[in-house]
């Protein structure tokens, strides 16, 4: 059951098709939406280590930036607000400083799903982002995610992509329980070299989902996911990547695992994270 959607206002861009989608998901579920911008004073104001005599350009370039931010924000904000009172959805708008990240986990507490670009969330492409933005947001527990592109787009074909691992299962079982599109033809892979075993997840995972009212199709892939993934999403024209993760080697790579975080990286469709 989705009630409360958190919407992440980034870039103009990305905040316009995050709005769109949380607009529609809220209609399907008779949901009330949190529009947020997150405004990070000390990071805008960033601009590295200062020449001697380079002081003055350096404080018009800060100004600068925090100009343009307020400015994306506002419109932002504006939009999110005009297109909710179009489709009379409920909404809030929240405006926060300081640690953006911090602000969001706090923020997911209350809400059933967040909504917000693959990039830009942080920075309203005033400067450059975070590196791997939306790995330390699931790593921070800011899920289940929604990450939309910068066009939106109806979503009406989504590629589960299923390891075995808990992690993976927990996501897939997020994304059945949601019932956020119920209408989507949906599609199950695994990657690997056992088919056998391969074929046994896919049966399992199969079943799960007709049993809350899916029929999805299933394929096993005798490559390795990390380079395969993407390709085939867009060979089957995904509108939407559901994946959990294999947790493996160190750091974001022990906890996201190394195919979930390169498909974060290079990813141009929206992806559903839970874990």
């Amino acid at each position: 059951m989705i009630k409360r959607i958190l919407v992440g206002l980034g870039s103009l861009a990305y905040a316009k098709s995050a709005t769109a989608k949380a607009i529609e998901l809220a209609k399907t579920h008779d949901a009330v939406l949190t529009g947020v911008t997150l405004f990070d004073v000390e990071r805008l104001d960033n601009t590295g280590s200062v020449p001697i005599g380079a002081g003055q350009m350096a404080k018009e370039l800060k100004d600068s930036r925090l100009d343009d931010a307020r400015t994306i924000i506002a419109a932002a904000e504006k939009h999110f607000e005009k297109e909710c009172k179009k489709a009379s959805i409920a909404y809030q708008k929240r405006r926060e400083t300081g640690d953006p990240l911090e602000a969001l986990v706090s923020l997911t507490r209350y809400h059933d799903l967040v909504i917000g670009g693959l990039q830009t969330l942080f920075e309203h492409g005033v400067v450059d982002e975070p590196h791997d933005e939306l790995a330390m947001l699931v790593r921070e527990g800011v899920r289940p995610l929604l990450a939309v592109s910068d066009k939106d787009r109806p979503i009406r074909r989504v590629l589960i992509c299923y390891s075995g691992s808990m992690e993976s299962a927990k996501t897939m079982r997020r994304f059945i329980h949601l019932r956020m599109w119920p209408d989507a033809e949906l599609k199950i892979i695994t990657f690997g070299d056992d088919k056998i075993a391969s074929e046994v997840l896919l049966a399992d995972a199969a079943e799960y989902c007709r049993a809350h009212g899916f029929e999805p199709e299933t394929e096993y892939v005798s490559k390795p996911p990390l380079h395969e993934i993407l390709p085939y999403a867009e060979a089957w024209k995904a509108d939407l990547l559901v994946m959990g993760n294999s947790a493996k080697q160190m750091m974001l790579r022990r906890i996201l695992g190394e195919t979930a975080l390169y498909v974060m990286r290079n990813a141009e469709i929206p992806l559903f994270l839970a874990q």
